[in-house]
């Protein structure tokens, strides 16, 4: 089965080990993994990039030079094989890529080289060689709270690529599950409706139905992170440098949990509102259009719509973009389009009078200009209209 006919969820919990020693073996391991992939990322780079390719060039050197057994070569070589594959995609978009190199304290594991026992909350670790194994505890939360019990103790959802992480001196693994996709085959019909969302400054994300994300909290956390930084920074010590590193940590695990209960407001807007799909504003250039926004780095726009997706294809939604163009200066009550219509944060029309939140006027608009522009998600039920808070509103 192909690799898109998969749901996928990625479940993240703390390890404990059993012992000083297992934790030794584990960096000694991630230690071989990362000189593994360096090797065969010298050798590939300019030469090849398919998985067969880069794991016939390398993986005996692998072999050779490295303590990494059988399985654990042929994974470092399919980690090479992505991570250039992602250089060349990077070239043909015209941005500059030189050859990769793995430094982060991370490794790849498949099924072969971890075991999930979920009735005893543990997994197994391949380590140097193939037979080498550490066990270690899951860290989850007591009863039946935590997300990762849904998975862990279901039977339609099994564990595949997986990832270990050592980061703030805690082990952590990231467990990759799948379910293969339903039939979603159905018959075409009209009025079927979407969700405008709308990205902004003061707001994470705002929404045809008037849901508002507030940027507030996130903002004030990011400044607190930027005034210790530059703190440290002026200490210039190498406890100092190491203290950045893991804020920088720090900070981005707070964004992407702030992003990853965005996302699931979004798409349960999309599902109370009995909408088909959700629209963004295309993502290229946003930094530009928002040059204000400090924590709106494109990566974490790019991040939040990356979580609406696997988020909304679970749930059977599309997601979809159109362009930007006249989103923020149109007034969604009248059509009328100018730039004196927005203020900053308020939006009042010069020829109707109209006047509303300019971030709700904007995502009312993505909605509507998707629909107006032609735009129609391929395989599904046509669209024709879209939600507000009250009712949905269909084009004339």
């Amino acid at each position: 089965m192909a690799s898109d006919e998969y749901h996928r969820r990625t479940l993240i919990t703390r390890l404990t080990l059993r012992s000083s020693e297992d934790g030794q073996l584990l960096h000694d391991t991630i230690e071989e993994w990362l000189d593994g992939c360096n090797l065969a990322s010298g050798l590939a780079w300019n030469e090849c990039h398919t998985k067969s390719d880069v794991r016939e060039l390398a993986k005996d050197r692998i072999k050779q030079d490295t303590k990494l057994g059988d399985q654990h070569a042929t994974l470092a070589c399919h980690e090479v094989s992505g991570a250039i594959k992602s250089c060349i995609e990077r070239r043909k978009n015209g941005k500059k890529a030189s050859h990769p190199q793995f430094t982060s304290r991370t490794m790849a594991y498949d099924r072969r080289t971890l075991t999930v026992f979920p009735d005893q909350e543990k997994i197994s670790l391949t380590t140097l060689g193939d037979h080498s194994r550490v066990h270690a505890d899951l860290c989850l939360p007591e009863g039946e709270d935590g997300y990762q019990h849904e998975y862990l103790d279901s039977d339609e959802w099994e564990y595949t690529e997986s990832t270990l992480h050592y980061r703030d001196g805690d082990w952590y693994i990231h467990l990759g599950y799948r379910t293969p996709k339903e039939d979603e085959t159905e018959a075409v019909t009209e009025n079927g409706t979407v969700l405008g969302v709308d990205l902004g400054v003061n707001q994470i994300a705002v929404t045809s139905t008037a849901r508002f994300f507030d940027a507030a909290e996130l903002n004030h956390h990011r400044r607190e992170f930027e005034k210790t930084r530059g703190n440290l920074q002026q200490t210039g010590t190498q406890s100092a440098h190491r203290t950045i590193e893991s804020l920088s940590g720090s900070e981005e695990r707070y964004v992407k949990h702030v992003l990853h209960s965005v996302a699931n407001g979004i798409v349960e807007e999309a599902l109370d509102h009995d909408c088909d799909g959700i629209v963004f504003e295309e993502l290229d250039g946003i930094r530009e259009d928002l040059p204000d926004a400090a924590w709106h780095s494109e990566w974490a726009f790019r991040k939040l719509k990356d979580y609406v997706e696997y988020k909304a294809e679970f749930e059977g939604l599309f997601v979809d973009t159109t362009s930007p163009r006249n989103t923020s200066k149109r007034c969604n009550h009248c059509g009328f389009t100018h730039e004196d219509n927005r203020h900053a944060g308020q939006f009042e029309c010069v020829s109707c009078g109209k006047s509303n939140h300019a971030d709700y006027n904007a995502a009312k608009n993505v909605a509507e200009l998707y629909l107006r522009r032609g735009h129609q998600p391929s395989g599904r039920r046509s669209v024709s209209q879209y939600a507000l808070k009250s009712g949905a509103r269909t084009l004339s």
